[in-house]
């Protein structure tokens, strides 16, 4: 028992370290205060308001039940153990081995430190120059955070999606809601890179494909951006389609939106009406402007610091090699495996990890 309890004594200092860092009990304060708020006669006087109030108190008494919870089943299991009962051991030895499998996964949480980690995300897919090969990589692509997102209990919409006319697709975006959405696919931005026998060569020789993955934190109405509608908007209307040209809709439910000032684009057809489609799409759009802003400030204190700061976008993050030899490695982490059907079965959590990893080492106290 000595032992056990040793364990468990380690487990209850390690939480709450971890519970202090990430600041569980100003938290739950939070979330009190606003409870309180919600109280209020005339709190729902304001429903876009008062709802977002709701989703916030919802989010943080969620964070803080689960790590509390943790927190007491961790004393729990350490007064049992200090009964010194033989009886209890093996319950009590099933008990730490599970809390030091949960404690493990609780502690990437403690990584992320970005102000919209915990946001959730919007992903675009877009293939890159070499045809037909590149779209169907960007299939591929999508189908691997698809089941990523599935595998870890995401919630999923896809919001937009062009088909490539002989396979494969052109571009598409989709929705990611859950816990730490974003946090989690930060790593994933920049350019993904592919090496194998091509199934679209005759010849069956090499080719190297490319896609690029965009994304941004879907904090919707939390963005305070003026836009000028007449002015700075191009909104076009057009019918949406399902995959391959089926379900092609009579009515132009589908909306673009091209912002004139920064050329962004944005497309939504994933939505029954074409006002709610061009709301989503008003949204995303702020996303990305927004986005796009915060990148430009980190740039500019970056480069103030005298760091080298490139073009993220354009990088390259990732290799896939499936020919000659099996091997997926990222670039910034050098984190790799040859595993390659399992990563692109969905199983990107270690290059998730790892690159969380490394941000945290590259960040200045």
């Amino acid at each position: 028992m000595d032992t056990l309890t040793t364990q468990l004594n380690s487990m209850k200092k390690e939480i709450d370290g971890m519970m202090a860092r990430l600041g569980i009990a100003e938290k739950a304060e939070r979330a009190q205060a606003l409870e309180a708020e919600a109280a209020a006669a005339d709190f729902w006087s304001n429903p876009e308001a008062a709802q977002k109030t709701m989703q916030e108190i919802a989010r943080l008494k969620g964070q803080v039940d689960h790590w509390r919870g943790v927190a007491q089943r961790i004393n729990d299991a350490l007064e049992l153990s200090q009964l010194d009962d033989s009886t209890l051991q093996a319950e009590l030895d099933a008990e730490a081995k599970e809390l030091a499998t949960i404690i493990e996964k609780m502690q990437i949480e403690t990584l992320f430190s970005g102000p919209y980690d915990n946001e959730d995300a919007i992903l675009a897919i877009h293939a890159g120059a070499g045809g037909v090969d590149s779209q169907d990589w960007a299939q591929m692509l999508e189908r691997m955070y698809l089941r990523w997102a599935e595998e870890n209990k995401y919630k999923i919409d896809v919001l937009e999606r062009s088909e490539g006319e002989e396979a494969g697709l052109k571009s598409m975006m989709m929705s990611i809601r859950g816990p730490f959405a974003y946090g989690y696919l930060q790593s994933e931005q920049g350019v993904h890179r592919l090496v194998r026998l091509s199934p679209f060569d005759a010849a069956h020789r090499r080719h190297t494909s490319f896609a690029k993955v965009e994304l941004w934190p879907d904090i919707q109405g939390e963005i305070d951006i003026e836009i000028n509608m007449e002015r700075d908007l191009r909104i076009d209307t057009y019918r949406s389609s399902g995959a391959g040209g089926q379900n092609v809709q009579k009515n132009e439910t589908a909306v673009r939106i091209m912002h004139l000032p920064t050329g962004i684009v944005v497309t939504c057809q994933n939505e029954r009406s074409q006002a709610q489609n061009r709301e989503r799409a008003l949204q995303i759009l702020k996303a990305r402007i927004f986005e796009m802003e915060r990148k430009k400030q980190e740039a500019e204190l970056a480069a103030m610091k005298g760091e080298n700061v490139s073009a993220e976008w354009g990088n390259q993050i990732r290799s896939y090699v499936l020919h000659p030899y099996q091997m997926v490695k990222d670039h910034r982490t050098e984190y790799e495996t040859g595993n390659t059907s399992a990563v692109l079965d969905g199983r990107l959590t270690e290059f998730m990890e790892a690159y969380l990893r490394r941000k945290i080492t590259l960040t200045p106290a």
